[in-house]
């Protein structure tokens, strides 16, 4: 096997910074009363020269406190976020399921943005036919699938989400506590389908601040804080660490 195809996803020095307001701009008035753009803004380092690489198969879970980067590097790695600088490599198709109803559009009903979000997903014509009916089934919408987006609950917008991702087997599967919402019924069939993804060979980033769910699912994990990985490996090694750092 070459070094090549040894990883499904690989991040090399990956920077990523954002713009934030700076303290005191709290106003027009303020803001007019600055000098320049520049005094308005600036740059939060988010992450800081991650490298990381994930083989094929595995099942990663993402462990940190908010704001150590973790949704963040699910974005920069699915393409959502280009980074300042660093090089991002993904040898697969992705489906990412990331913050609840990202990628549906609000004015569109269930069953338009099915169509929407397969075609974007790379689905063929064919494909979306032969798969509509399950995905309708799956999100337990019924009619509700032909009314706008706008007009979901919360957990409505997530079975859709859901039973888009994983209308048909993903290569890379990204999870960024998405499963914290929705009832407990659709929960577990989320997890069956999940897991027999898994099963398949799919490659799964997990992030979720319950440590009992990455120990339960993840066979390797990658400690975040402050953008940086303190530490990356089997998820026995790893969650010691994790769980004295913030006792």
């Amino acid at each position: 096997m070459s070094k090549t195809e040894e990883f499904i996803i690989k991040a090399s020095d990956l920077h990523v910074s954002y713009l934030v307001q700076r303290n005191g701009i709290s106003s027009l008035k303020n803001m007019l009363l600055s000098f320049g753009m520049k005094s308005l803004f600036e740059k939060k380092e988010v992450l800081k020269g991650v490298n990381l690489e994930i083989k094929r198969g595995e099942c990663v879970g993402l462990l940190g406190r908010n704001g150590s980067g973790k949704s963040t590097l699910l974005r920069t790695l699915s393409g959502i976020i280009q980074p300042a600088s660093g090089k991002v490599e993904v040898l697969g198709r992705v489906a990412p399921m990331l913050a609840l109803g990202v990628g549906l559009e609000k004015e569109l009903t269930g069953y338009e943005n099915i169509m929407l979000c397969g075609t974007l997903m790379g689905m063929s014509k064919q494909e979306l036919k032969d798969s509509i009916g399950d995905i309708i089934s799956f999100s337990e919408l019924g009619e509700d699938i032909n009314m706008q987006i706008k007009r979901y609950s919360s957990g409505m917008r997530a079975r859709l989400s859901f039973s888009i991702a994983l209308a048909r087997t993903p290569e890379i599967l990204m999870i960024d506590e998405a499963l914290a919402v929705g009832d407990a019924g659709f929960k577990a069939k989320c997890w069956t389908r999940i897991k027999e993804v898994r099963q398949l060979g799919c490659t799964i980033i997990y992030v979720s601040h319950f440590p009992a769910e990455i120990e339960g699912f993840c066979d390797k994990a990658i400690f975040l804080k402050n953008g940086k990985i303190v530490m990356s490996g089997k998820v026995s090694e790893v969650m010691p660490v994790y769980l004295t750092e913030y006792k």
